[in-house]
């Protein structure tokens, strides 16, 4: 009897040490899966892709209001939101190409200064250029902002599409673009590993001061210029 309970002891310690040591193995796993992950190459498309998705939507939300403030038409506030939102995705496409072609060219020049310029150094700066796969990619940056900055744009343009009474149209992009803003935050934050938090309450008050300048200095103008036009 005293045999069959060490036995059954035994066999008990030996399941519970299996599985610990199954666990151990797959957060060792885990650990080296987010070590793998190249957070200074992402980290080139992902300012891009934030900066756009928060540059369109306050940009358009900002305009949208500041039209409003002075004529409160739903067809004006959405003609204004919607040359907003093309020019600012193609100024934010081709200024981030521009720039970050810049950086790029900036870069390989240093590396080229740095190697010589024989033959040897050539073949010696290709293999380098393989190695440093962080540096800055001008499509994949232009591409990310131009479509992120329209998918943030397209957010306080449909929300206010539909709502023909002025303050609830208002009040509807406010609320809708704010939580659009913390959700911007947060991914932003998780896909860089930052904290979450701080990301979306930097997003959000940004906004909210974008909006609310646009708006008050927009009236203000319009009063004190005699160009109120609200209809």
């Amino acid at each position: 009897m005293a045999v069959s309970t060490i036995c059954d002891s035994e066999s008990l310690n030996h399941a519970a040490t299996k599985e610990i040591d199954e666990k151990k193995i797959q957060v060792t796993e885990n650990n080296n899966q987010n070590t793998d992950i190249n957070y200074w190459q992402r980290a080139q498309w992902l300012r891009a892709a934030v900066l756009g998705a928060n540059d369109g939507l306050v940009s358009v939300a900002s305009l949208m209001m500041g039209v409003g403030a002075v004529k409160k038409d739903i067809r004006a506030m959405l003609v204004a939101g919607f040359a907003g939102l093309v020019a600012g995705a193609c100024g934010m496409g081709i200024g981030e190409f521009v720039s970050v072609y810049t950086q790029y060219e900036v870069e390989v020049g240093q590396m080229m200064r740095e190697i010589g310029t024989s033959d040897r150094a050539e073949k010696k700066l290709e293999n380098e250029l393989e190695k440093r796969k962080s540096l800055p990619n001008p499509m994949q940056a232009a591409s990310a902002s131009a479509f992120s900055f329209s998918v943030g744009g397209l957010v306080p343009l449909l929300c206010g599409s539909f709502i023909s009474d002025y303050k609830i149209r208002v009040i509807v992009m406010v609320a809708i673009s704010s939580f659009a803003l913390v959700v911007f935050g947060r991914v932003g934050a998780v896909l860089g590993k930052t904290p979450k938090m701080k990301a979306s309450i930097r997003f959000l008050l940004g906004g909210w001061m974008a909006m609310a300048i646009t708006f008050g200095l927009t009236k203000l103008l319009a009063h004190c210029s005699g160009l109120d036009l609200d209809i």
